[in-house]
């Protein structure tokens, strides 16, 4: 009985992979979304502020940043939690994949989500005109929490990983 058990939770994990399936749906989406703002850009290019430009430059940027966090979340999350990827050695194999555990991917994941509370902090910072000062505490306090939270998470596995 321990047996069947124990194989029937391990054979769950692949309930896992529609669930990475479906992040490359939500990548599609910000391909989508990518090549409307893109495409929206050009009518206006020339009659648009400088900081008009930087903020959507930003947000094209900020979009840039997820998809490569949910290409990392989804190949990296495959590979440690349901099967090792089968790629042809012919191939072109992305350098990371498979080197990335469970600990490293936490800490890209908090990496990548500074980096983009720091692209969103840095557009609240350009279009000042339309923020109140108290909201821009909190996006500031906020982003501190994220900085924080992924020194916190990075420093907590040098520890682990020293202490083995």
């Amino acid at each position: 009985m321990e047996q069947i058990f124990e194989r029937l939770m391990y054979a769950s994990r692949w309930i896992m992979a529609p669930i990475y399936l479906g992040l490359s749906l939500v990548l599609l989406a910000l391909g989508i979304k990518f090549f409307e703002e893109v495409f929206h850009l050009f009518p206006k290019l020339f009659s648009l502020s400088e900081v008009d430009l930087i903020l959507i430059v930003l947000s094209l940027v900020d979009i840039a940043l997820v998809g490569g966090l949910i290409v990392m979340v989804m190949f990296s999350g495959y590979e440690n939690f349901v099967s090792k990827l089968d790629i042809d050695e012919n191939d072109e194999k992305l350098s990371w994949l498979g080197q990335l555990d469970a600990n490293s991917l936490k800490n890209k994941v908090a990496a990548s989500i500074v980096a983009i509370s720091s692209i969103h902090l840095l557009k609240v910072f350009m279009d000042l005109k339309e923020k109140d000062p108290a909201l821009i505490k909190w996006y500031v306090l906020i982003h501190l929490t994220f900085v924080a939270s992924a020194f916190a998470m990075g420093y907590l596995d040098k520890i682990t990983k020293n202490s083995h």
